[in-house]
């Protein structure tokens, strides 16, 4: 195993691991989509500042191709596998490749459900509660849409279980209807779109609030939206903090975008990579936390970070924080936004 046969060599030469040189091999699921940019930004400094190397591919929403990336990325010499996993079970094979070759892997964002793997995301339930409860707020009852993620992304059920916590009692009651609940093929804003226009022509465009379970996608329910004159009308909720949905609640067309700081995330999972790569036990990492909540309860080492809601009433936390420009979040935005 080629993470062994290094050590041996440094410690023969005289040097610990600890100070060769490390790679940090990224596989990213679907890089077109605006939030991994920020990310990848995020590790390369961390990474950078470390002396360390970052290389990358890009699956472009293949699972298949996902494997044959990451066997590429293990044969460039990769001491340590960021993985945005594209489907849930697909990536095994690459995770038993690893474990095999002795690297060590980080599911980034989206949970790979293997204890080999180190689980690092935000609170993705915490967040699908924040989406309903904003959007509530907004709309306390009537018919709602839910647009989900992927089917092969366990965020998906993760989202949509913190969302039922908030509106499910309605939902029993009466006062909410959920008359559409549909998965999004890649979490496609165009997907996104379409599983909206079917779902406002199945109910004659009475739809009073939608759950979308990121930005892109909310960007495509509101495009659905606006072709029928009802964007601004109908509260919207998503997820990431897209530059565009950001703009898209000062201008009053979402509810809610719930900000991951994917700078955070990023130079979290640059930090652990180099950590496990220098042979740092997976319950030896700062603030790691044993959780077994996935769908096969495997019992994980995991880092869960906070996320926050921005609405109109709390723009300005982004724009200090530099995720965005005043300039970009407040064009064309609505009287009384915070910020602008």
């Amino acid at each position: 195993m080629h993470k062994s046969i290094l050590a041996a060599v440094a410690l023969t030469v005289g040097f610990s691991t600890s100070v060769m040189a490390q790679t940090v091999g990224v596989s990213w699921s679907n890089f077109q989509e605006e939030r991994w940019k920020t990310d990848e930004k995020a590790i390369k400094e961390a990474l950078e500042a470390a002396g360390a190397t970052y290389i990358s591919a890009d699956a472009q929403a293949s699972a298949a191709k996902q494997l044959t990336d990451i066997e590429a990325l293990v044969a460039q010499g990769a001491d340590a596998l960021i993985i945005l996993a594209m489907d849930k079970d697909a990536i095994a094979p690459a995770i038993e490749m690893a474990a095999n070759e002795g690297i060590p892997v980080i599911g980034y964002d989206r949970l790979i459900e293997d204890p080999r793997a180190f689980y690092l995301t935000f609170d993705n339930k915490g967040v699908g509660r924040i989406i309903a409860e904003k959007v509530k707020e907004a709309q306390p009852e009537g018919n709602y849409a839910i647009i989900k993620g992927d089917k092969g992304d366990p965020n998906a059920l993760f989202l949509l279980e913190g969302m039922m916590e908030v509106i499910g009692p309605d939902v029993e009651a009466g006062k909410i209807k959920v008359v559409c609940e549909t998965f999004t093929d890649g979490w496609k804003p165009d997907n996104a779109q379409k599983n909206m226009e079917q779902c406002l022509t199945a109910n004659n465009n009475q739809i009073d609030a939608v759950l979308a379970e990121n930005d892109g996608m909310a960007g495509g329910v509101i495009a659905a939206l606006q072709a029928q004159g009802l964007a601004g009308t109908v509260p919207v909720g998503g997820q990431d903090g897209d530059l565009a949905a950001l703009n898209r609640v000062a201008r009053g067309l979402q509810t809610v975008s719930v900000w991951k700081d994917s700078r955070q995330l990023g130079k979290k999972a640059a930090e652990i990579a180099l950590e496990l790569a220098k042979g740092t036990p997976m319950d030896q990492i700062e603030g790691a936390v044993k959780w077994s909540g996935g769908e096969k309860g495997v019992e994980m080492n995991a880092i869960f970070l906070a996320p926050t809601p921005i609405t109109k009433d709390n723009l300005s936390v982004v724009i200090e924080a530099g995720h965005i420009s005043k300039e970009q979040a407040c064009e064309g935005a609505m009287e009384g936004v915070d910020g602008c």
